[in-house]
């Protein structure tokens, strides 16, 4: 019985291979899949204007990276970059534009973001500090017992500080108020605090419905530039995206320098995201100033130590933030064809 039992147990064995290495093929491939599978890089929605708007509209970035197997996904932010940190964190948010200042305050916090390129100086007169009309600040040393709104260790903050130290005020004289840039705009216009150092649309906002200017980003020579900032653990896997996005952002900002009107109203044209009158025609100006993320060089070094120094003797942050600390080295993940695609145009 056992004799003629044994060649059927075979026959079934060598039945059963083909199957099994089918399913074994199958677990493979779903393997293989899902370390191939499509990214989704989470990036701060541009709202209606700029390069990146016009983007989102036409579908650029999305057909740039479909190539290498990625695509956006649009994410709504409050305003500043400081506001940002927990959807960083969280792996909400993956690439924002932003400034030195509150990439500084964010490492300073080990959030997990590094700067993959900067701006050289633009538009520095939409940002700065402004006086409440009715607070009676007329100048900065107006300020001494006052209480002035900042985003913490971000923009305004830095702002702030510079134009106390250019105006000899020290910085324990005036109170500073810790707020977001939505908080702080509720606060500046019912008068809960006297002053705002503020930047972009918000401040022009704050500017046009009365608020004094008392100091500019271009006024104080701020080093604060403006920077394209991903995080970490997307650099670390996928530098070949960060470049591609990096790529098609620089062309779409040279876009807008030789078609700036282009570049504003880009969904809505009427509305409160709408801009219109010497408003629109200040970023009209602006955008035809715009100028191309690059990747890092030795000079942005030494900007970004006049933000890290000043935010460190001023206690904003515990330890001094090191250009080896804040920017990426991109360029060394790079091909030869890669980097071709990413010099300055």
């Amino acid at each position: 019985m056992f004799r003629t039992r044994r060649p059927h147990r075979w026959r079934l064995a060598l039945a059963l291979a083909p199957i099994v290495a089918v399913v074994a093929a199958c677990g493979s491939g779903s393997a293989t899949d899902a370390a191939n599978s499509e990214l989704v890089l989470k990036v701060v929605d541009p709202g209606n204007s700029g390069p990146i708007a016009v983007g989102k509209r036409d579908g650029t970035f999305d057909k740039a990276l479909a190539p290498l197997g990625a695509r956006i996904e649009w994410v709504t932010t409050t305003p500043g970059f400081s506001s940002m940190l927990k959807l960083f964190n969280t792996e909400e948010l993956d690439v924002s534009g932003a400034a030195f200042s509150p990439v500084v305050g964010a490492l300073s916090k080990d959030v997990g973001v590094r700067i993959v390129a900067v701006q050289d100086p633009a538009g520095k007169d939409q940002s700065g500090l402004i006086a409440h009309p009715n607070s009676g600040v007329r100048t900065v040393a107006d300020l001494v017992g006052k209480r002035v709104a900042v985003n913490p260790a971000g923009k305004g903050e830095y702002i702030l500080l510079k134009a106390l130290a250019q105006a000899g005020v020290p910085a324990d004289k005036v109170t500073r108020v810790p707020l977001q840039q939505k908080e702080a705009a509720s606060a500046f216009a019912t008068g809960k605090v006297d002053a705002w150092a503020s930047f972009l649309v918000p401040y022009q906002e704050a500017k046009a419905n009365g608020g004094i200017e008392l100091a500019t980003e271009q006024s104080l020579g701020s080093k604060d530039n403006s920077v394209v900032v991903f995080r970490t653990e997307i650099l670390d896997k996928r530098p070949d995206v960060a470049a591609k996005y990096l790529e098609v952002l620089q062309g779409l900002t040279a876009q807008q320098r030789a078609n700036p009107a282009g570049f504003e109203n880009v969904f809505e044209q009427t509305g409160p995201r709408a801009l219109s009158g010497q408003r629109l025609a200040d970023a009209v100006r602006v955008g035809a100033e715009a100028t191309q993320p690059r990747l890092p060089k030795d000079s942005d070094a030494t900007d970004l130590s006049d933000v890290v120094n000043l935010f460190a003797d001023n206690g904003v942050i515990a330890r001094k933030i090191t250009a080896a600390d804040i920017f990426y080295d991109l360029k060394s993940k790079l091909s030869p064809d890669q980097l071709t695609a990413l010099k300055e145009r």
